[in-house]
């Protein structure tokens, strides 16, 4: 049971609805997974092999500690303004995407389309039937076993395929099995043997459905025939007379298939699973399978490059002419820039060696990403880990290494990877760098540049109502380009001083337009004064499209919509600030995408990554909230300027006072910031986490190996530029030595001889359960203090003080509170919940005069204040699990709120694996489960097991329940025709996805309970007596 709950646990630290549908997934590993201790090491690397896929998984790293047992073998850093629309369309671990494209010639568009019918997948299927040759017996078992319950599926299932690729592919199978042994399968009786009933009946109705179809394919399936005929002439003799020795052994394939078959049916049973949701229409399109025959004689020359160990599989870059089709027909890309073919070609890039490239921002940076990912997954069989920060990269990318905390832990990860593989490859993309010689040393990498901008941007700064280009040849660096000429009324000029709306309305609404502004508060007062000065024509622009946004956004609020979108969308205008919620942000930024919306007016976070391209950007002023612009800033903005494909020329005009005019000159003509380490700067979340780290996953435990790895670190390499007082070797020494006298550490000395000492060091229960727990060290002594008091009187009549123990402490600092919301919410608490804030140290009347104003003599402690204000916000927000009324009663902004629920689930999570390490705290570890799964999803109880379906969230949910779909059970065995017609809004590829999805999981949690079982049934290894019986039958 112990196993079991540890697992359950596992999956509630990852929230399930935020999974990506990316083909490179980008996950990040969860604390638990960080290190493979003694006590768990066979569990964590049996979970690690049940996740992994023939397609490799990427995944989305808000950067955390890596596990390093089990390193990727590539690593891709960057991606500012990447392209989601391939990496959605890619296959995703768990099976079927959230996004919807329904050509049935995408390859990356649905799971089984790259799986089954695809010119990839047949070149997937000849790669194993490859390994399957004597030299690769030692991998054979698994792939042979794989493909034949593919094969034996599609045979019982009757799906029409495509004739000639189909035939191909079973004959070379059978050919390449007669050289291994018990690899052969009969597809009869037992073809369901280890498939849950739900799919059982599922098949038998999908061959009725199969057989009622017959008369209207006749004609396909002759013409299919025909093809069958043409390429089984031309297939070996030998392949015939194999097949037939293969039926003679069948009956002995049965019992190592049998033995074999628990391993590969999980990722079958997806796949399958996945393409039962589709295969309601299993006919095929005369004109696919033209198109597809064509691919035959491509297959013939993949395999013969295969045979002969070649990870080139076709013309494209080494990949098949299929995704260069692809990329043509999805994103318009006939052709690629001289720099991204140079860039892929370079002996670098070919000899697998790492690699730093930097462009300018929408040079297509991020298309060489995609290329090189696909190269190392279809290609190698490697798996690919791409690295994103928390605000999407641009500035940041490489350049984020300098970025406070975040850039600390990013170091941490890649310095791990090069101390602990030398087979892994790192490439690293930036928009903004500067000291490059540092970084390539630091990577061991080559570097490539280039100035290279598709489409050409012109600077321009605006002084009162005059307009200068920027010019670096011009003595002082811009010369005049023009009046502005816009009739301004007195009224506008009083509300406009900046004249944002003559600029603003030479560009919209036929193009698109950016308006950034130092804070939050001046977006939406920015598009409210504009549209309040917008001609009534603006109206009639895709006005039904706009009234749809309008209708959306209501949907997602339950009813609501902010007031100040209610005036603005209708314009096409709206702000853009970490104040919406994600799903508002995401609405608006495809609507933005589409056209609908012409104009956002956005903070500066906007321009970090996000792909929202402009023909126009305006800088409202040269500030980021009170900071002057930074250079780096600066390029990242201007960059959203005339994306290629989009604009054919890009502007950016950056108004400014005469007062700031040296300022900005200077900001304009000096270079890019440099980027330095702050492993030192950030003490407890950088060298002390990774002191830590390096020696709870034992990859450097002696001091003296833990100097050598700090002098392979970013730090290590700038250390003569960054230490002035202390040497590296002493700061390690007083690293170390804190951590052991913090409880966190323990060392031990080992005389070697009589001269040699050597310093030991291993991590002690406290600072295991910290390190599993990726809790920051500065918080781990009060966290720990915490939860010991709350063992003394924890109130469990309702989840408040449990909610206070898992409000994370990183965000005491930003809350400020209401003192009358506190003090009327206080009031409102029954007696056991008011009796926590006792407990804490907040009393009523302590309250009550500070919302009265009055002088309080009775000294308490502000962080404990703040964060029980946090948790009743949380608290109010689970009972009420509406977050716009939430927002509303606490007077914050309803994305905070969204916020802070993300931050308290993820670091219930943490919470949950500390307490796991500590015995002392048993009693909080099944109560957090359930608070995390309630913190993460955030709905009624009875809607949670819905909600770990993909592709539910709340809104959805609730339809479900409504129309008698409350549990996994009943999702996994719906029919996706009769959800279209019962379920308002829900298209047929999204019931298929939530079917698919719902089979997956519910197969997981089966096979989940099945190993339970075998394990309770199984011998125990010290069972008395074992060893003496095993001896006598020897």
């Amino acid at each position: 049971m112990d196993e079991g709950g540890s697992r359950i646990r596992r999956r509630v630290s990852l929230p399930k609805r935020n999974r990506p549908s990316l083909g490179c997934i980008f996950v990040g590993p969860t604390a638990a997974e960080l290190e493979p201790g003694d006590e768990g090491k066979e569990e964590e690397e049996m979970v690690a092999e049940n996740r992994r896929r023939k397609t490799a998984g990427v995944l989305r790293v808000e950067v955390q500690p890596l596990l390093l047992s089990d390193s990727p073998e590539c690593l891709i850093l960057g991606g500012g303004g990447t392209n989601p629309d391939l990496l959605r369309r890619m296959p995703i671990d768990r099976g079927v995407g959230d996004q919807h494209n329904d050509s049935e010639e995408d390859m990356f568009g649905d799971y089984d389309s790259f799986t089954e019918n695809s010119f990839i997948a047949q070149v997937d299927d000849l790669e194993q039937k490859y390994m399957q040759l004597p030299e690769h017996k030692k991998h054979a078992t698994d792939f042979a076993t794989e493909n034949l319950y593919s094969e034996s599926i599609k045979n019982k299932l009757s799906i029409t395929t495509i004739g000639n690729l189909t035939e191909l592919q079973t004959d070379k199978h059978t050919e390449n099995q007669s050289g291994y042994e018990g690899v052969t399968v009969e597809p009869g009786a037992d073809l369901l043997y280890d498939v849950p009933s739900s799919q059982a009946i599922y098949f038998e109705n999908l061959q009725n459905s199969s057989n009622d179809l017959g008369n209207c394919s006749m004609k396909e399936r002759d013409w299919k025939s025909s093809s069958h005929n043409t390429v089984n002439e031309e297939l070996p003799h030998n392949c015939i007379e194999q097949r037939q020795q293969n039926d003679e052994d069948s009956s002995k394939v049965r019992i190592s298939s049998d033995m074999n078959r628990r391993k590969s049916i999980k990722d079958h049973l997806k796949s399958a699973m996945t393409g039962n949701a589709k295969a309601q229409t299993p006919i095929f399109s005369r004109s696919k399978q033209l198109k597809d025959t064509l691919l035959s004689e491509e297959i013939n020359v993949a395999k013969k490059t295969i045979e002969s160990s070649s990870n080139d599989l076709g013309p494209f870059y080494s990949l098949p002419s299929k995704v260069r089709d692809l990329y043509a027909q999805f994103k318009g890309i006939e052709k690629l820039y001289e720099w991204q073919h140079t860039c892929l070609t370079l002996n670098s890039v070919q000899e697998r060696k790492n690699l730093i490239y930097s462009l300018p921002t929408s040079g297509g940076k991020t298309l060489v990403a995609e290329i090189l990912m696909l190269q190392e997954l279809l290609c190698c069989r490697k798996d690919v880990l791409m690295i994103l920060p928390y605000v999407a990269i641009v500035q940041e990318k490489l350049h984020m290494i300098g970025e406070g905390s975040r850039g600390a832990t990013l170091e941490m990860t890649l310095a791990k990877i090069l101390y602990t593989s030398k087979t892994t490859q790192i490439i690293g993309m930036s928009a903004t760098l500067n000291n490059v010689e540092d970084l390539q040393k630091f990577l061991q990498a080559e570097y490539y540049t280039s100035q290279f901008r598709p489409v050409e941007l012109k600077e321009y700064l605006k002084i009162n109502d005059t307009i200068y280009e920027i010019d670096s040849k011009a003595e002082n660096g811009m010369t005049f380009s023009r009046l502005l000429n816009f009739k301004y009324s007195d009224t506008l000029k009083k509300m406009d001083p900046d004249h944002l709306v003559a600029l603003v309305t030479e560009v919209i609404p036929n193009y698109s337009c950016l308006v950034f502004c130092p804070s939050k508060k001046n977006c939406e007062n920015v598009a409210e004064m504009i549209c309040k000065f917008l001609s009534k024509e603006y109206l009639k622009h895709k006005e039904k499209e706009k009234c749809e946004v309008i209708k959306n956004l209501k949907n997602i609020g339950n009813g609501n919509l902010c007031p100040v979108l209610k005036r603005t969308i209708p314009f096409g205008v709206a702000y853009h600030h970490s104040g919406l919620t994600s799903d508002e942000r995401k609405l608006l930024e495809e609507a933005y995408s589409t056209g609908v919306l012409c104009l956002f007016t956005c903070t500066s976070t906007l321009a970090a990554g996000i792909n929202l391209p402009a023909r126009r950007v305006i800088l409202r002023a040269p500030y980021v909230a009170k900071e002057f612009l930074k250079r780096n800033q600066y390029k990242q903005m201007i960059g959203r300027a005339g994306r290629a494909g989009i604009d054919t020329t890009g502007e950016s005009i950056l108004i400014l006072q005469e007062k700031d005019k040296q300022q900005v000159l200077e900001l304009i003509t000096r270079p890019l910031e440099n980027c330095y380490s702050h492993l030192v700067q950030e003490f407890t979340k950088g060298i002390q986490t990774l002191f830590l780290s390096l020696i709870g996953l034992k990859i450097a435990t002696n001091l003296d190996d833990i100097y050598h790895f700090m002098n392979g670190t970013f730090f290590g390499v700038q250390q003569k530029i960054l230490l002035k007082e202390k040497s590296l070797w002493e700061i390690t020494v007083e690293s170390l030595r804190y951590l052991t006298e913090k409880g966190l550490l323990q060392k031990d000395t080992i005389c070697k001889s009589e001269e040699e000492v050597q310093h030991n060091f291993h991590v002690t229960k406290l600072g295991r359960a910290s390190f599993k727990g990726t809790i920051d060290l500065a918080y781990c002594d009060i966290l720990y203090r915490d939860l010991k008091k709350g063992l003394e009187g924890l109130v469990l009549e309702s989840l408040l003080h449990l909610i206070y123990l898992t409000t994370p402490y990183d965000l005491i600092s930003q809350c400020n509170p209401d003192w009358m919301i506190y003090f009327r919410q206080f009031s409102q608490l029954s007696p056991a919940e008011q009796n926590v804030a006792a407990i804490l140290g907040v009393s009523e009347s302590f309250l009550g005069k500070k919302a009265s104003g009055q002088a309080i003599r009775k000294k308490v402690d502000k962080d404990v204040v703040n964060r029980l204000y946090l948790s009743f916000v949380l608290y109010t927000l689970l009972k009420e699990t509406n977050i716009w009324t939430v927002s509303e009663k606490f007077n914050m902004p309803r994305g905070y709120i969204q916020n802070l629920l993300t931050g308290a689930a993820s670091f219930s999570s943490c919470v949950l694996h500390f307490c796991e390490e500590l015995e002392e705290f048993w009693v909080y570890r099944a109560l957090l489960v359930e608070l995390t799964k309630k913190l993460t999803y955030c709905v009624k109880a009875e809607l949670i097991p819905l909600m770990e379906v993909t592709g539910v969230l709340e809104g959805r949910a609730k339809q479900l329940y409504s129309a008698g779909y409350k549990s996994l059970m009943h999702l996994a065995n719906a029919n996706p025709e009769v959800l279209i017609r019962t379920i308002d809004h829900l298209s047929r590829r999204q019931a298929k996805q939530i079917v698919a999805s719902a089979k997956m999981l519910l197969h997981e949690k089966a096979e989940a309970l099945q190993e339970e079982v075998e394990e309770l049934l199984r011998l125990p290894s010290d069972f008395p007596g074992a060893v003496a019986s095993s001896t006598d039958k020897a």
